[in-house]
């Protein structure tokens, strides 16, 4: 059995980039980061940070660009793909990425404790009615709220 599954919880790096295919298809590329913390031998603390590129394909790409700013946290569950490319000096490029299959928005960057089911940008950073379209209807689009879990420790997973 074969399994490509990729689940990431993290905060975009950047606004998500929206276009549209020559079909109509609205195409999401997103930047996220996630963080790693662990204690090492001598007991400090150490940390990474990943950078992942996410690609959102239909709606979930039309409420990523309309909903997802820079610094939110997100859940992108989904499949690692990688392509093969041409660059502009001509020697073929590699690229591995994430095709997001479900999302889940978060809370906005500085809004430690965002209500869950709360999506609404402030007006301050709402973009022109012009240049994202508006939804027909309201939508129950799940969150999460990282800011609000404590550090998880290793004794208390169960298996």
């Amino acid at each position: 059995m074969n399994v490509n599954k990729v689940i990431l919880v993290g905060r975009l790096t950047r606004d998500p980039e929206i276009r549209n295919t020559p079909g109509g298809q609205s195409v999401a590329t997103l930047s996220l980061a996630t963080n790693r913390f662990w204690k090492d031998k001598s007991g400090q603390r150490q940390d990474k940070t990943e950078f992942h590129t996410v690609i959102l394909w239909g709606r979930t790409a039309e409420i990523a660009g309309q909903y997802l700013t820079k610094g939110q946290e997100a859940l992108i569950e989904g499949r690692m793909e990688t392509r093969k490319y041409t660059a502009k000096d001509g020697t073929e490029r590699r690229v591995t990425e994430v095709i997001g299959e479900t999302m889940q928005l978060g809370s906005r960057a500085g809004a430690g404790s965002s209500a869950p089911g709360s999506y609404n940008k402030p007006a301050a950073t709402q973009p022109a009615a012009a240049s994202k379209p508006q939804m027909d209807r309201e939508e129950e689009i799940p969150t999460i709220n990282l800011d609000e879990q404590d550090e998880i420790r290793l004794e208390d997973v169960p298996f």
